[in-house]
């Protein structure tokens, strides 16, 4: 039912990255749930034409199903999609699962095990020089032809180096956005045996490593020892989030994301690889699993041609509260839009609001949203141990997305070198030849480091991987058989794919 023409707003929204059928689709469903955003113009563009045109397919049949005058178009011309928008949705993976396969297999020959490879450590320094190059030409696209007061909502990871890039170097307005601090809310929530909407959180940090600074039930702060002993005798989660409790155990406090993100940001748990089965879950590949993300994205794509028919034959999306994902985009157009308020957790300039972190970071911290726009409340000191965790990994962010901008590999070089597990792991020698092999393999990503490549391709080898036979904790890719079974059993192993 469309609402009353005079509540309609007239505004466009671009999705770049747009041939994911289930996070595509699922942010636009978000949107049209709200009744004024009814009539508004969407855009997808993608650089894979196949894909884009299967969710642009699904979404106007949802679209039509519903009986909204919304208006859809697709094109792989990005800067005609992105002429007039208001507010950019970015989630992009440069360099698809093959670049990925790389960020992964080549730092395991050096010893680097990685279960994600996606925020630090080495492949997501690596995603991160991938990116680069691209966002700066997604923003000079947008400065030039996109609304003046455009938005961009970003998605994309490495999302702290990402939205850092957008919003130094890109001259654009940039949130960054993930879902992590969601999922650590409702285990506490669980731990502590209360209703999620009962407990309120204060969640500081950076992407992937925010602390839950305060929780409060019913407006009562809750110790977080009382928090910590919930963990430890929780059945599941006393052995899928080893690493967090651990770290909660020395810290303090607990941290966002899941036990196989925050195992390859710190040097301990993945250093030694006779000692990471004590840390890590295989049942789940966010639970530590080696290479986890990547097999399970590979399965993503390997199925997405036998799941499109499924999508196409299940009844259309309804736009309807109940449907309505806790993503945080949907939210923020909202309450700049209509003036509800929104209160989230959002990627931001630091800007003074964590006094003993970096003033140029991009932190994770809650913002309010409304007709004001997005205000971020003051959070002051987080606890030193926290904080000195945190400019552990802001130092290597900011090499990284210096040398992804300037294409300067010693400065890429030295992040690697800093980064906590590669530097667990590695000695200089074994880091600058990992550097050197990595841009070979990912060269035609990397337009800026062309020089850089040339030199590390005449280059005699400095070192030879010392475990070059090394093969990880590892759950072999499933067939298209195995994933059928899966998923009509509805056990599917696929929390946070964006693939």
């Amino acid at each position: 039912m469309v609402e009353d023409n005079n509540m309609q707003k007239k505004f466009k929204v671009c999705f770049i990255g747009a041939g994911s059928i289930g996070f595509t689709r699922k942010l636009l469903s978000d949107i049209l749930t709200v009744p004024e955003f009814q009539n508004i113009d969407i855009a997808f563009t993608d650089i894979n034409e196949h894909n884009l045109d299967m969710v642009a397919q699904l979404c106007k049949r949802d679209i039509e199903a519903a009986g909204i005058p919304a208006r859809l178009v697709a094109s792989t011309d990005r800067r005609e999609m992105l002429r007039g928008a208001k507010y950019v949705i970015i989630c992009v993976r440069v360099g698809g699962l093959e670049a990925f396969t790389t960020d992964i297999e080549i730092p395991l020959r050096y010893g680097v095990d990685q279960c994600v490879g996606d925020t630090i450590c080495a492949g997501g320094l690596m995603y991160a020089q991938r990116d680069i190059p691209v966002m700066l030409d997604f923003c000079k696209d947008i400065r030039e032809v996109a609304a003046p007061d455009c938005l961009v909502l970003n998605y994309a990871n490495p999302n702290a180096m990402v939205t850092w890039t957008l919003n130094a170097y890109g001259g654009v307005r940039a949130l960054g956005l993930c879902h992590g601090v969601e999922g650590g809310h409702r285990q506490i929530a669980a731990v502590l045996g209360e209703d999620i909407k009962d407990v309120e959180i204060i969640c500081a940090g950076i992407n992937h490593q925010t602390w839950y600074i305060s929780v409060k039930v019913r407006g009562v702060e809750v110790p977080q020892s009382r928090i910590l002993e919930g963990f430890m005798n929780h059945e599941r989660y006393r052995e899928t989030e080893k690493c967090r409790i651990d770290v909660m155990k020395r810290f303090g406090y607990y941290s966002t994301e899941s036990n196989g993100h925050l195992s390859e940001y710190l040097p301990w748990y993945r250093k030694r690889h006779e000692d990471i089965p004590n840390w890590i879950h295989m049942d789940r590949w966010i639970d530590g699993q080696t290479g986890g993300y990547l097999r399970v994205c590979t399965e993503g794509r390997n199925w997405f041609e036998t799941d499109f028919p499924n999508w196409l034959a299940a009844p259309p999306s309804a736009f309807t509260d109940e449907n309505r994902s806790s993503e945080h985009g949907s939210y923020i157009i909202e309450g700049l839009e209509t003036g509800r308020v929104y209160r989230g957790h959002f990627n931001v300039v630091n800007n003074g609001c964590i006094t003993n972190l970096p003033d140029d970071a991009i932190i994770e911290v809650p913002g309010y949203v409304d007709y004001n726009g997005v205000n971020i409340p003051y959070i002051g000191d987080l606890p030193h141990g926290c904080a000195a965790v945190l400019n552990n990994s802001i130092s290597v962010q900011r090499l990284g997305v210096l040398a992804g901008v300037a294409g300067d590999d010693l400065l890429l070089r030295q992040a690697m070198l800093l980064d906590p597990l590669v530097g667990a792991v590695c000695n200089t020698d074994e880091v600058w030849q990992m550097v050197d092999d990595m841009l070979i393999a990912q060269k035609q990503w990397l337009p800026q480091y062309a020089k850089a490549i040339e030199e590390a391709e005449r280059r005699p080898r400095a070192v030879e991987p010392r475990y070059a036979d090394y093969k990880g904790h590892r759950v072999p890719v499933k067939t298209i058989d195995e994933l059928a079974q899966e998923r009509s059993s509805g056990g599917a192993d696929n929390r946070g794919r964006r693939q």
